[in-house]
């Protein structure tokens, strides 16, 4: 009656249901299921912002590490140890070395140092994203972006991959909301396992909501919206999952599956089981990589 502007909520996952079904793997370590790697990068102004994520079978994921990269992203030290992480290999319960497949970094800040140091890790490693609310394709065709001075286009230049942020965000907290399966059970597609991380991370990976709001002209319109100041655990994870589109995993069949099994030395697979109540898996020393910068809150539970 009043005319006043308003917003449908959406909801955003419990943030403390997924803190208190944490598992029991080490962070820096890959459990049995996981069988390739990709990272999620955000770039602010004093940092660069990491989550390594293990995919396996169904699109089962695994929070492998997450790294805060300390330093001026305007100078070169960073992006130096943006380098080493990339270097970085991660050990599988069946004690297979497993390198990044594939890293996705935003652009949308410190757009030409993103740009810059792409095109030093040379064509396929690095995907650099471009976000947008919502697309036809969760990740787009790239576009080359690195051009001579009459227009023609370097070859292996730099190309940036548009990413349906919103499709993928819709994604992620369907996967998030799937309930734990009871003990023996498999775990359903898509389901998210996290290690003894603290809760601000939850808080960060549930920090928006999809809302409604009422267009001058009348049209209602879905975007998502930050209902707390820091977001970068789920930005990072959905540039991890657009890594893990670009390197295959929604096409892969049994042979491919079976190919990436044996290169971990696991077995055919059986039904997957929980990882929560078995031994923790050995975790990485820390003194092997003075560089990182790790979060208390990732260090330490509250």
């Amino acid at each position: 009656m009043l005319a006043e502007p308003w917003v449908e909520s959406g909801e955003a996952p419990d943030w403390q249901r997924l803190y208190e079904r944490r598992e029991g793997y080490a962070l820096g370590a890959v459990p049995a299921g996981g069988l390739f790697l990709t990272a999620g990068a955000d770039v602010q102004k004093d940092r660069i912002e990491v989550q390594v994520v293990a995919w396996g079978e169904g699109k089962e994921s695994w929070l492998v590490d997450y790294v805060t990269l300390d330093g001026d992203t305007a100078a070169a030290p960073v992006w130096c140890k943006l380098s080493d992480l990339l270097a970085v290999t991660y050990r599988h319960a069946h004690g297979a070395d497993l390198p990044i497949q594939r890293l996705a970094i935003d652009s949308g800040f410190g757009t030409q140092h993103v740009y810059n140091w792409a095109r030093q890790q040379g064509p396929g490693r690095v995907l650099v994203i471009k976000g947008v609310d919502y697309a036809t394709a969760a990740v787009g065709l790239p576009t080359t972006v690195d051009v001579t001075h009459i227009g023609k286009r370097v070859p292996r230049g730099v190309r940036v991959w548009p990413i349906s942020t919103g499709t993928l965000k819709s994604e992620m907290y369907g996967w998030l909301r799937l309930p734990a399966p009871l003990d023996g059970e498999p775990h359903p597609p898509g389901y998210c396992h996290f290690p003894q991380v603290g809760d601000e991370f939850f808080k960060q990976l549930t920090a928006e909501q999809l809302v409604t709001r009422v267009t001058k002209g009348g049209y209602r319109k879905q975007e998502w919206q930050k209902i707390r100041e820091r977001n970068e655990a789920l930005d990072t994870r959905i540039y991890a999952r657009a890594a893990a589109i670009v390197f295959g995993i929604d096409r892969f069949g049994e042979r491919q599956w079976a190919q990436l099994r044996e290169q971990v030395g696991a077995k055919p697979a059986a039904p997957p089981q929980p990882e929560t109540h078995g031994q923790a898996l050995a975790p990485r020393q820390e003194t092997d990589r003075p560089w990182l910068s790790r979060r208390r809150w990732l260090r330490k539970s509250k």
